[in-house]
């Protein structure tokens, strides 16, 4: 599981803007109309690659845990997803409404389950390699979009609901997810300055441990949560430059004492990886970590579990819920 959650962290993306074009060539019935069940759909996808459908795609496989939630946010059940017990313990914010098959690990599927499951479509992310794409391509049509975009993320998760949206005729439904995702921006913000926390100074952080070693793994301004927390009217105060596409920097916990003393800091967690939660497991008896201002004033915040820290509008609309709840109560 450690190794899923630095998947993102170890990964770079082109800072190019998705593209995403839909067109549709309705075929004609008796009286006349469109026949939408059987329009074709041309589209454009992140990897400016041209994807033509017979239709919408109802057989869909998804290869990364971020383009599982969007098709469920979309209400379409994916006939198979990468790491399912993964996705049920780390993104259960939008839990999945089916039993898809698993078929194999994120980054790595097994290309003998996809075919044996005659999908339709294949969505899948630029952080999928190369080689594992042009295989897959070969198996069924293939949209990729782009995993992350450290100048716009909120941006980007929303261009890619659209685009997944386009491909399985359920453009209704990913407007009326962008519209729930502002609104609870924008409830977010108001209960924060509501309470006198607009423009309080928060850190939100992740962290692992190896080989008795704690790594601390920050979230900038240029990470979708980071994003999202800026958009609430917080202060980011991680001085740490994170990566181009996640916006993901690294320290330690001796890193950490370079934070203001009124931080609010937080993290999730997950019972089922004690290694990836170090703040309530390793650092317990560390003298840095005990040492520090907002652990002394009680200001280290667990969120809820199962929140997807690189998902889409529905985990961070968990996100928003569960840290309003904490820094408020």
């Amino acid at each position: 599981m450690r190794r899923l959650l630095l998947t993102a962290a170890t990964t770079t993306a082109a800072a190019l803007t998705l593209a995403a074009c839909g067109t549709t060539e309705p075929a004609a019935d008796k009286t006349g109309q469109a026949d939408k069940s059987s329009a074709a759909i041309t589209l454009t996808d992140g990897a400016g690659k041209k994807v033509t459908l017979d239709g919408p795609a109802t057989k869909v496989v998804a290869t990364e845990w971020n383009v599982t939630e969007s098709l469920v946010t979309l209400g379409v059940d994916p006939v198979g997803a990468a790491d399912v017990k993964g996705y049920k313990t780390w993104d259960s914010a939008v839990p999945l409404k089916n039993e898809p098959k698993d078929i194999g690990t994120r980054g790595e599927p097994s290309m003998d389950t996809v075919a044996a499951l005659s999908p339709d479509l294949v969505v899948t992310t630029s952080d999928l390699p190369p080689a594992a794409l042009k295989q897959l391509r070969k198996i069924a049509p293939v949209l990729e979009v782009k995993s992350a975009d450290g100048s716009d993320q909120i941006g980007q998760i929303l261009t890619n609901l659209d685009l997944i949206a386009k491909a399985t005729g359920t453009t209704d439904k990913a407007k009326t997810a962008r519209a729930n995702f502002e609104a609870k921006l924008a409830e977010g913000k108001k209960a924060l300055a509501d309470a006198d926390l607009a423009g309080a100074e928060i850190a939100f952080a992740d962290g692992y441990v190896t080989a008795n070693q704690v790594s601390v793994r920050p979230y900038t301004s240029g990470s979708l949560i980071g994003t999202v927390n800026e958009r609430l009217g917080l202060k980011n105060v991680w001085k740490v430059k994170g990566d181009a596409a996640y916006g993901l920097g690294t320290t330690d916990v001796e890193g950490l004492t370079d934070l203001p003393k009124d931080t609010q800091f937080a993290y999730i967690g997950n019972d089922e990886d004690e290694a990836a939660t170090p703040f309530t497991g390793a650092l317990a008896k560390n003298a840095v970590w005990k040492s520090l201002p907002f652990v002394k004033a009680g200001d280290v915040h667990r969120l809820a579990d199962g929140i997807w820290m690189f998902g889409g509008p529905g985990s961070m609309s968990a996100y928003i819920d569960s840290l309003v709840d904490a820094l408020t109560k």
